[in-house]
């Protein structure tokens, strides 16, 4: 026995809802309820609306149709994301025949009753043409799978009766909402509009009657298709490959996630996710994926995000790991090549084609993999595909799943008022679309390097021995820099192991890696005669090994990204200051920044450049600085570990202190755009100490 999405619950709460005073208050709380379940509403996609009445700016009673601003997501929009509209000003529209799309949203503006409200929803009219207090339109998985059946409509007269309106395909704007309006002026016992290859349309005198109904329409949906379903033995056609072990998949795409990322990055760099659970694997690993990702989108809603058709990667998991990379590659080519040719087949004057690679890669036996300017956007995308699958799953146990035309998708996927919802954004920066690994990012520098770089745009991959304090800083830069841009491993720079696994972990979370700042560090101090060969060993190995290790690793996925890269290595003045009773450190110092010139000559020809931040004295905030170091070092200056700071100021010629923040700026320049042309070069960020000036 087969069976299809989770069911869908009616999860109102009265004594939470009591809650909400006034109108666009509950408006919000029903919003929220119905975007949070995923199969009930897409990702940004949906609308819901409230007709009441409020005082105009003269005090006057008027009629005012609240409803979803363009760009806002029903799980979380808040009052704000509301637009109000006058219904007077609106209604004269049914009387006419047509209205372009550009006209009616100069239109709609002037029928803002604030200026200062977002741009109201693509599908404003449908809301106001129809005669209820309150609507909604969702894109509920059980709904879809009816409307993308080829005989979708014969299927819904046998679960709704005569209680629905059918609506042919046509997208969305004045046509589709005067059609909708008098389909249910036309069926006095109608209670919803279902939309070909589209979605569903209810309402209600109070937002609970609406939200009842929302949920009521799709139960009923899924009861149906779940009874079809228990008497068939296979979904997909059955199994074609066996998933691999997790391990295993994993394993594999650690490995195959770089090759992927530099195959869709060369318009713009992109960041990977990847998803294995079992609806995927169902999907990915059955006879008839191959054919079936192929016919369209399950809803106009995902093409701007999941395009009209994924790659589908003909392999199977006794090939190998390099002939998957293989044909990976190739397959990201042919696809490229062939999403130019439909934009040229299908081309509006004006129109500029996206970045032409795919968003959605299924690999059979292994899973699929997501693409997206960030992380967020990656994850939105195997959202949607997910949605995609439960939908095809639904549609192939009724009948035959369908789709959108090519020129129709072409015309969702370039549409000005769909593409207005991207322009909402905020601009990319400096480091948008780029993946910095920091180590020892748990601490005073690496921390202050991950704000600088994050501030800036960058995900960072928070590399640290201690890995609670990784996972705490993890945590903070989430909540202050949002969803999944930071990522936390416990690593020690020492073992080979460890930095191989700690890589191939931000290859699974991201895709790869553009960025690496060695900076994990320790120090001692002694007179040479009082080094013991353990505490040379220990500087040898972090400063030196641990340097080379993780630029290593890096290098390698660099160079399978085939995308460039920066390195930028934190020294010391001790990297070319031959200080006192400091041998062990200064030698290991001297080692990075020699090592970082001998990257940076191998690395040119791969666009990988390689350059060293020289900071001194940076007491704040750094471990070593509460370690025994700031004892010994106050002794070899023969004054007190309290005058240390005072004492390094009065030894610059700038007489300035050191912080975090300075070297950390040093180092955005360093990976930036800004320093484009440089490599192998030394930046001293020391306040000026003439004996360590680079000569």
């Amino acid at each position: 026995m087969i069976t299809n999405v989770k069911k869908v619950k009616n999860l109102w709460n009265e004594n939470e809802a009591s809650r909400f005073k006034t109108g666009v208050e509950q408006l919000r709380y029903r919003s929220n309820l119905l975007g949070q379940d995923r199969s009930v509403c897409n990702w940004g996609g949906g609308n819901t609306s409230l007709k009441t009445t409020e005082k105009d700016f003269r005090g006057r009673d008027i009629e005012v149709m609240w409803v979803k601003g363009s760009g806002s997501d029903l799980a979380t929009m808040e009052e704000k994301h509301f637009t109000a509209l006058s219904m007077e000003d609106i209604r004269p529209l049914m009387e006419r025949e047509e209205m372009p799309d550009e006209e009616m949203v100069a239109y709609l503006r002037h029928c803002m009753i604030d200026p200062g409200h977002p741009r109201s929803s693509i599908e404003t009219l449908l809301h106001a043409f129809l005669p209820f207090k309150h609507v909604d339109h969702t894109h509920p998985d059980a709904i879809i799978s009816i409307c993308c059946a080829d005989n979708g409509k014969d299927i819904a007269r046998e679960i709704f009766g005569d209680r629905f309106v059918w609506v042919p395909y046509v997208r969305p704007g004045f046509t589709l909402s005067k059609m909708i309006a008098e389909g249910v002026q036309n069926n006095p016992n109608a209670e919803m509009v279902l939309m070909e290859k589209h979605g569903l349309v209810t309402w209600g005198e109070t937002s609970k009657e609406s939200y009842d109904q929302t949920i009521e329409v799709i139960q009923e949906a899924e009861d149906y298709i779940v009874k079809t379903q228990e008497s068939q033995q296979t979904v997909f056609g059955g199994e074609h490959t066996k998933a691999l072990p997790e391990e295993e998949r994993k394993a594999l795409l650690a490995g195959v996630m770089p090759v992927i990322r530099g195959a869709v990055s060369d318009h713009k760099k992109m960041i990977l996710s990847y998803s294995d659970d079992e609806a995927v694997l169902e999907f990915v690993n059955s006879k008839d994926a191959p054919e079936l990702s192929q016919v369209g989108a399950a809803c106009p809603d995902h093409l701007v995000h999941t395009k009209r058709t994924p790659l589908f990667v003909d392999w199977k998991p006794s090939e190998g790991q390099d002939a998957l990379a293989e044909k990976v590659k190739a397959g990201i080519e042919t696809y490229k090549q062939e999403y130019t040719k439909y934009f040229e087949r299908n081309k509006n004057e004006g129109d500029t084609m996206f970045e032409p690679a795919p968003r959605v890669i299924l690999i059979p036996g292994v899973g699929m993999v997501n693409t997206g300017k960030d992380k967020r956007m990656a994850n939105v995308s195997g959202a949607l595909y997910h949605r995609a699958i439960a939908v095809m799953k639904g549609s192939t146990a009724l009948g035959s799943f369908v789709s959108l035309s090519e020129n129709e998708s072409y015309n969702v996927e370039y549409w000005p008022l769909e593409l207005y919802k991207l322009s909402l954004a905020p601009p990319e920066a400096e480091f948008s679309r780029q993946v910095a690994f920091i180590t020892g990012g748990a601490g005073g520098i690496g921390s202050a390097a991950c704000r600088e770089l994050l501030g800036d745009g960058a995900h960072v991959v928070i590399a640290d021995l201690n890995a609670d304090g990784a996972k705490e800083k993890a945590d903070e830069y989430t909540r202050a820099y949002g969803e999944e841009r930071a990522y936390d491993v416990a690593m020690d720079v020492t073992s080979e192991e460890a930095v191989a696994t700690a890589f191939k972990e931000a290859a699974l979370q991201y895709g790869g890696v553009d960025i690496i700042v060695n900076n994990a560090g320790l120090a001692s101090s002694s007179p040479l005669d009082e080094t013991t060969l353990k505490q040379w060993q220990l500087n040898m190995d972090v400063l030196g090994t641990g340097y080379f290790l993780v630029a290593r690793e890096a290098f390698t996925q660099m160079k399978a990204q085939g995308t460039g890269g920066n390195m930028v290595f934190v020294g010391s003045k001790n990297s070319v200051y031959a200080g006192k009773n400091v041998a062990a450190y200064s030698s290991a110092k001297a080692l990075e920044a020699h090592l970082a010139r001998c990257i940076a000559a191998e690395g040119g020809e791969y666009g990988i450049r390689v350059n060293s931040v020289l900071p001194d004295a940076v007491l704040q905030g750094s471990k070593i600085w509460s370690s025994s170091w700031k004892e010994e070092r106050a002794a070899a200056y023969g004054i007190d570990p309290d005058e240390l700071d005072e004492h390094y100021r009065k030894r610059t010629t700038l007489l300035v202190n050191i912080y975090p923040e300075d070297i950390a700026e040093a180092i955005a320049f360093f990976a930036s755009t800004k320093s484009e042309k440089t490599t192998g070069c030394m930046l001293t960020v020391d306040g000026g100490v003439p004996a360590a000036f680079t000569r």
